[in-house]
């Protein structure tokens, strides 16, 4: 059987030695295989006609997160509300849309002892946004004012609020400049690229609160270490990574539970041969 993930940048993905853990672990080695394959938006539905019985399923990263669920036959609970899929399951001949990110940071979050959030601001008005506002309500950061989305345009984060109102969850945007306004909270989840938050580390580490940063390569970034020096729990991106490829592993294969230790070990000896001890 085949999988692969799929995205625009795609060189830099770590889910092929997470994937590849999972089958190898799993006695899967000889008969699965996980590839990755650079595909944009107007490519993506070439690439599923393309896709035979012998493809299980594959993982999506920027820019197609909207795009695979338009090209869905069906979509779980998790996609539909967040608006956007990272994970499609071929079965029966159809295509079955899941958004593994919601759970990916929830469990990241819970692995660190952050198993309940009050308040959060959300850095960021893109997809993985809109997934780290799904997760905050799983830990119970539900009532209003509770988790403000901070944008460099407020107006771009139309997807966030659009997803937030799926979820009956009322959230509040401002814009980023004004960060410091917005930072009497638990927790800040920086959704945004690598480097773009430098600016805020310091703000963000005298606020006193717990990060979240998806980022994971390079590590630690800037705002990591700004608040890991103020004695503040730091979460980063490659345990999300890692629980929603997890919990891609339990969809496509059809396992029970994803050999996360495995999986965890290879992801770890990946970074290092790419950046040696930095990681």
């Amino acid at each position: 059987m085949r999988a692969a993930v799929l995205g625009s940048p795609v060189a830099h993905s770590l889910s092929p030695a997470l994937h590849t853990a999972a089958y190898a672990e799993l006695g899967l080695a000889q008969t699965w295989r996980y590839d990755r394959f650079d595909c944009d938006e107007a490519f993506l539905p070439g690439f599923l006609k393309g896709c035979d019985d012998s493809w299980a399923g594959l993982s999506l990263t920027m820019p197609l997160k909207r795009a695979a669920l338009d090209l869905a036959d069906e979509a779980d609970r998790s996609a539909q509300e967040v608006g956007a899929a990272n994970t499609l399951v071929f079965r029966s001949g159809r295509r079955h849309a899941y958004n593994t990110d919601v759970h990916g940071i929830e469990a990241a979050l819970r692995e660190a002892g952050i198993d309940r959030v009050r308040s959060a601001a959300v850095l960021g008005g893109g997809a993985t946004a809109a997934s780290a506002v799904a997760a905050l309500r799983g830990l119970e950061a539900t009532a209003a004012g509770a988790i403000t989305v901070l944008a460099r345009n407020p107006a771009r984060a139309a997807g966030v609020v659009a997803a937030a109102e799926r979820m009956a969850l009322p959230i509040a945007t401002a814009p980023l400049e004004r960060i410091e306004r917005y930072l009497d909270v638990d927790l800040v989840v920086s959704t945004l690229p690598a480097g773009a938050a430098d600016p805020y580390a310091a703000v963000v580490a005298q606020s006193g609160a717990a990060l979240f940063d998806v980022v994971y390569s390079p590590w630690p970034t800037a705002i990591a270490t700004a608040v890991a020096a103020m004695g503040q729990p730091v979460v980063s991106g490659f345990a999300m990574l890692l629980h929603q490829a997890g919990a891609q592993v339990e969809l496509m294969t059809g396992v029970e539970k994803a050999p996360i230790e495995a999986m965890r070990a290879a992801g770890a000896a990946e970074l290092r041969r790419r950046f040696g001890d930095r990681e």
